[in-house]
């Protein structure tokens, strides 16, 4: 018999006093756990990626890609029967506890899995308490980060027919006194991580057939949203415990724990349906996005698609700003390395190598807080590539820029913004595409919405000359996040594809729109300057050199031509600088 060892995250849960509740009445309970099972606890392993390797009668061993789904799985099945069992007498609750480990297992042929993994996860489960969720020390330390729940250090557990204690943690979901023992600090620092609640829609179309589409629209964002790492979403059980009640938005911020609040509703007339959403900041009430898509009946999951890639799309970009500014309003001393790189975003973002050091000296002070911090070292990493390439190419930017990218990706990050900078920074600085390329494939593969992967995607493609896929990149992302702070680079995209296949008229278009989105980036100006050149209307591009020359006056052509990576685009700028007389 054939088998494979590998190290993955298992779930094992089992019911407390399963057998008092059912000589009390088996059919009933019977009939409330397959009730459970098909409504609450499958789907919702399923949304994680889990895989149900076995029924234990009132349990289950359950495997899953990581430990993050594996515990995010587990308080939602925990917060869910929080809310089934309110009202429910004491003595006819059903209630679960649930053990998750990180460790080795074996799979045998059948896809039954053995060894010490299931072991050591099944024993926790046996020392959870009722409700809640006991980790292993190798378990926590994946999830301790983005963990918004009580957790107690439950200390070096000696379990049944385990050689070694093991250390243990409890997270305690819907129990008030538990939260008291968490740790003032580490409860702070959660509450410094922004998180959102989507509430359910309003139906204000008048027909109730229409309430199914409103609420699979909501759990569509919902999932949608789950995939923005750096972002905590509320579960829908939680969330949906609104629906049908007028509320106060402060008060859903406050009951929910979460910073951000999206609502919305669903209007019909005639064939069409409008749909509504708005963002709000959930402490002032202030409202941050709002949008409204219309669409036919004709295909109600085709409208549902595109309501959720356009509500997720938008929403990342919208709540880092927020979060930009409230770190801005903290005082210094106050800083932790979350707000260290939210000052450092506007930084960079500008291109400028002022703004790049200054942005550099945040990060590294973020990084000598949190050496592992993935997102800080991928805004180092660009950081140092616009020192690079802007303020005379010295080597040791190129190698710091590297090494930081390098650490993002080999960080294991599920982040896509995160990711996708790193590719920007490996494509600019070391011309891998495929490890680029590979990256933002990665990234668009845990977030297809990410607006940043889009645009650097564009932006990487584009100066490969694959103009289908540049294209196709750079309009998906402007259609799904028209204001983001790096939309430039995606007109940037769009216009050096114009280039390649001889549209110099839309490629001046195109760059001039770029440099009115960043008027700071002297090489918009560039660009700008040489597809007007291309376009034979070198009169016009006169102007646009001075202002080039007013930002960067020591430019120089060397540096910038490094950036070409294929000879078709290269020949053409190049020729079209050397007739503006630009310095090489």
């Amino acid at each position: 018999m054939s088998e494979t060892r590998r190290l993955a995250a298992i779930l094992c849960s089992d019911v407390v006093g399963y057998s008092r509740l059912a000589g009390a009445d088996e059919d009933r309970i019977l009939a409330r756990l397959r009730a459970l099972r098909s409504d609450l606890i499958d789907p919702t392993i399923a949304v994680h990626n889990g895989r149900i390797v076995k029924r234990t009668g009132d349990g289950s061993i359950v495997e899953f890609r990581s430990v993050v789904d594996a515990v995010r799985c587990a308080i939602e099945v925990q917060s869910a029967m929080v809310e089934r069992n309110a009202g429910v007498p004491e003595d006819r609750r059903i209630v679960f506890r649930i053990g998750v480990h990180l460790g080795d297992v074996v799979e045998e042929s059948d896809g039954d899995l053995m060894g010490d993994g299931i072991n050591i996860a099944a024993r926790l489960e046996g020392i959870a308490k009722p409700g809640a969720i006991c980790l292993s020390e190798d378990a926590y330390r994946q999830v301790k980060s983005r963990l918004d729940l009580a957790v107690t250090d439950l200390g070096e557990t000696k379990l049944k027919n385990i050689a070694a204690p093991i250390r243990a943690y409890s997270l305690q979901v819907g129990a008030p006194a538990a939260a008291k023992t968490i740790d003032t600090a580490a409860r702070n620092a959660v509450a410094e991580r922004p998180s959102i609640a989507v509430l359910p829609f309003q139906n204000m179309s008048g027909d109730a057939e229409q309430e199914y589409f409103v609420d699979g629209l909501v759990e569509d964002i919902i999932t949608g949203l789950s995939r923005i790492k750096s972002l905590v979403v509320i579960a829908r059980n939680s969330s949906f415990v609104y629906k049908g009640k007028a509320v106060d938005i402060r008060q859903v911020g406050r009951e929910l724990g979460v910073r951000y609040v999206l609502e919305g509703s669903v209007r019909k007339g005639g064939n069409r349906l409008r749909i509504n959403a708005q963002l709000i900041e959930a402490e002032t009430g202030a409202h941050l996005w709002a949008d409204k898509v219309d669409g036919a009946l004709d295909d109600l999951f085709d409208l549902q698609d595109q309501v959720t890639e356009r509500v997720v799309g938008v929403i990342e970009p919208s709540v880092r700003q927020s979060e930009i500014e409230r770190s801005r309003r903290k005082r210094p001393e106050n800083l932790d390395a979350y707000d260290l790189y939210l000052r450092a975003l506007p930084r960079f973002a500008s291109m400028m190598p002022d703004d790049a050091k200054i942005a550099l000296g945040l990060l590294e002070h973020a990084l000598r807080l949190d050496p592992d911090y993935a997102a800080a070292h991928a805004c180092a990493a660009w950081s140092h590539e616009i020192c690079f390439f802007r303020a005379g190419l010295d080597p040791a930017d190129q190698s710091a820029g590297r090494k930081h990218a390098e650490a993002a990706l080999a960080s294991g990050t599920e982040d896509a913004n995160t990711l996708a900078t790193a590719a920007f920074v490996i494509w600019n600085l070391g011309q891998d595409f495929e490890t680029a390329a590979g990256a933002i494939e990665r990234a668009l593969s845990f977030n297809p919405s990410c607006a940043t992967a889009l645009i650097c995607g564009a932006y990487i493609y584009a100066v490969d000359e694959n103009v289908e896929v540049a294209v196709a990149y750079a309009n998906r992302a402007l259609r799904l996040s028209p204001f983001d702070p790096l939309s430039f680079l995606a007109h940037v995209a769009l216009a050096a594809s114009a280039v390649l296949e001889d549209r110099y008229e839309e490629a001046v278009s195109l760059y001039a729109k770029a440099a009115q989105l960043n008027p700071r980036f002297s090489t918009l100006y560039l660009c700008h300057a040489g597809a007007l050149a291309m376009a034979c209307r070198v009169e016009d591009a006169k102007p646009v050199v001075r202002k080039l020359l007013e930002l960067e006056p020591t430019f120089r052509l060397v540096p910038v031509m490094q950036m070409f990576r294929r000879p078709a685009s290269a020949d053409k700028f190049l020729a079209a600088w050397r007739l503006l007389g630009l310095p090489e």
